[in-house]
């Protein structure tokens, strides 16, 4: 017996990551089923900006050209989530925006009410190559946006 492992056939990792990501999209699902959120519970949603597919402002990608975080809490509207994506409005400083934004692009989920978050591996293969490195920790935003860091929540 050898000290190396063979590298697996079977794409374990890939497999994961996006078995983590459903558990986005269930939570999604719940709370738009519902109604909305129940309790303390919100979300912080972080995903690459410029991934395949995110649709969002053209003032909010100048101003988070690589990665964004979002908060789900009091005010969101036009809720819809699909198996790729999903879309929702939110106000940045008092300016309403539709977001659309693929499972595939997220790279953390938090609800800090419960303690509770995932972190996620950027998606290998073709779309992955169009996704730049992830962007330096983002300083917290005092204006009122709905856009936060997440470093508070990462594991060091």
């Amino acid at each position: 017996m050898n000290d190396t492992t063979a590298d697996s056939l079977i794409p374990y990792d890939e497999i994961v990551q996006d078995a983590l990501r459903s558990v986005v999209r269930r939570v999604l699902d719940r709370i738009d089923a519902e109604g909305g959120l129940p309790g303390s519970h919100h979300f912080y949603i972080a995903f690459r900006t410029r991934y395949p597919g995110v649709e969002m402002p053209k003032h909010l990608l100048e101003r988070y050209p690589e990665e964004m975080t979002i908060v789900i809490q009091h005010r969101y509207w036009d809720l819809f989530i699909d198996d790729r994506h999903f879309q929702i409005g939110l106000s940045f400083n008092q300016v309403p925006a539709k977001l659309h934004i693929p499972f595939d692009a997220i790279t953390g989920f938090v609800d800090p009410a419960v303690n509770f978050s995932l972190q996620f591996q950027p998606k290998e293969g073709e779309a992955a190559a169009a996704v730049p490195e992830p962007a330096p920790p983002l300083p917290p935003i005092e204006d009122g946006s709905n856009v936060v860091t997440l470093d508070r929540f990462r594991k060091k």
